[in-house]
């Protein structure tokens, strides 16, 4: 029985890798399995390709991805310069936003930003008011009150103002998504228009071969 049950987990492997292979994109069509912008946006990346992640804390398919696009980063390496930008698509979702650009400024957000998901999403707790923020801020270890003077700064108020700028300006409808060098839009959803509704993990695989595809692109008009 036990040997069966190895047999039966190998092959599903395989099977779900084949899926994956047939349905990954070879050559990514303009429409199809992403999206060009009709007015691209500058970048500050220098040589390298700007990246960036516009996603949601509470957002299901957000966290479902996480671990897929922090390896892909990492095999990128300086191929790319990777950046994050939360958003609101309604005034309760700001808190989150504001969690996250108060992180990076207090220097916590390698740190935390994966137990934001992990509470979220793992541990079932609410994250979404300003006392519930900062009820996790100070279970993580954080001042309290510099935590609250930090989030309710000035300089957070201002990043939050250019999240939603950018949100707009990338026409960003639904989450998570990956803008590519300013112009060029892709995520599962949209593969998932092309390949069809596949599991989770061969959305994601076929999403990262079409960033693949657009880094390389982006590179050559360097």
């Amino acid at each position: 029985m036990r040997f069966l049950k190895h047999v039966l987990a190998a092959l599903s492997i395989s099977l779900m890798a084949a899926a994956s292979a047939q349905a990954a994109p070879d050559n990514p069509q303009n429409g199809v399995d992403y999206r060009t912008l009709d007015k691209a946006q500058q970048t500050d990346s220098g040589k390298k390709v700007e990246v960036t992640e516009f996603f949601w804390y509470s957002c299901p398919h957000c966290h479902a991805l996480e671990n897929d696009l922090v390896a892909w980063v990492k095999k990128q390496g300086d191929n790319i310069s990777f950046k994050r930008v939360p958003v609101a698509f309604r005034d309760s979702m700001v808190p989150q936003q504001k969690l996250y650009y108060t992180l990076e400024a207090m220097g916590k957000l390698e740190e935390l930003h994966p137990k934001v998901f992990n509470t979220i999403h793992v541990q079932k707790k609410r994250t979404d008011t300003d006392a519930e923020i900062t009820d996790f801020a100070v279970k993580n270890g954080l001042d309290k009150a510099k935590f609250l003077e930090v989030y309710n700064s000035f300089g957070i108020q201002s990043k939050v103002k250019r999240a939603a700028q950018l949100a707009q300006a990338y026409q960003i409808d639904g989450v998570p998504l990956l803008a590519i060098d300013g112009r060029y839009l892709t995520s599962p959803s949209i593969v998932a228009a092309s390949i069809g509704n596949k599991p989770e993990p061969v959305l994601h695989a076929a999403t990262m071969q079409v960033a693949d595809w657009l880094v390389n692109k982006s590179k050559q008009g360097k």
